[in-house]
């Protein structure tokens, strides 16, 4: 079983548009999407959810009132100002530290656990999906994005898969680390842009950090070419290999309106070829 994780150092670069378009050509795998903070494989994949679970990785803290005798030491000590002086504790404020919890001497505060979202191991016609939703302002993506990796080793242990493609989330962060630790390689999405270099490099070296082989892909390459042969010099100078340079193309965004990948809406397009050799070359670094 190979882990193939899909990254991109910055958002918006097409690494999900490819990712989808890669599951028609992958046969027998998992797919587990870990951009968990903004999921959208979904909106592709339509999936059928088969087991939903809660997902528990912070605390919060609740003030008691009927125990509480005002002596305002939680409001004192809260660095984040989530008490307020009637004692109401706001929970988009509330970091979970439990100071105040500690401090308390009528005991009057509660430190709960608190729920931050949601997990799935879904069906789709690409097959299972594991996939996760972040609450709105929740913390703990790391911790999330290693429980998505985890249940999706255990489906693809149960169903003998010889794949796992990952999702990853944008940037270089807790949760990218979580996705890009312990695979088999990493394919790098990137865009001929300024940010696109700069988050290129910083991706780049952090898959190097951990001894990640890595591949590159230019996406929507033909809109600045004085760019594209700076990421070229990169990857050269990083002993990177560039393995595909995909042009902008309209039926990307018309088969992403008609919630279908590339694959099945142009099959003959320049950009699905593409995808075809990249996810031959692909193989071929991971045999």
């Amino acid at each position: 079983m190979k882990q193939i994780v899909v990254i991109s150092g910055k958002g918006g670069t097409g690494k999900s548009t490819i990712i989808a378009a890669l599951a028609s050509l992958a046969k027998n795998k998992i797919t587990a999407d870990c951009d968990v903070d903004a999921a959208d494989l979904y909106l592709i994949f339509k999936p059928q959810s088969k087991e939903q679970h809660d997902f528990f990785a912070s605390k919060k803290a609740i003030v008691a009132k009927e125990k509480c005798v005002g002596c305002g030491q939680c409001v004192e000590v809260c660095r984040f100002g989530a008490i307020s002086p009637e004692y109401q504790v706001d929970p988009i404020g509330c970091e979970g530290c439990g100071v105040c919890f500690r401090v308390c001497p009528a005991g009057a505060i509660d430190f709960q656990s608190h729920l931050s979202g949601q997990w799935f191991i879904s069906n789709s016609r690409f097959g299972t999906l594991v996939h996760a939703k972040l609450g709105i302002a929740e913390e703990n993506s790391g911790k999330l994005v290693s429980l998505v990796r985890q249940q999706a080793r255990e489906q693809a242990k149960q169903q003998n898969s010889d794949y796992i493609i990952i999702d990853g989330p944008p940037g270089i962060g807790c949760p990218v680390i979580a996705t890009l630790t312990g695979v088999d390689l990493a394919l790098i999405v990137t865009e001929p842009t300024l940010s696109g270099i700069h988050d290129l490099e910083r991706v780049v070296d952090l898959a190097a950090h951990f001894n990640v082989k890595c591949l590159v892909v230019v996406n929507k390459y033909d809109i600045n070419l004085d760019n594209v042969n700076k990421i070229e010099k990169i990857c050269r100078d990083r002993q990177v290999e560039l393995i595909s340079k995909i042009p902008y193309a309209k039926e990307v965004g018309q088969a992403l309106l008609e919630e279908k990948n590339i694959i099945e809406y142009a099959p003959d397009s320049i950009v699905a070829q593409e995808i075809r050799v990249i996810w031959q070359n692909v193989n071929n670094h991971i045999i």
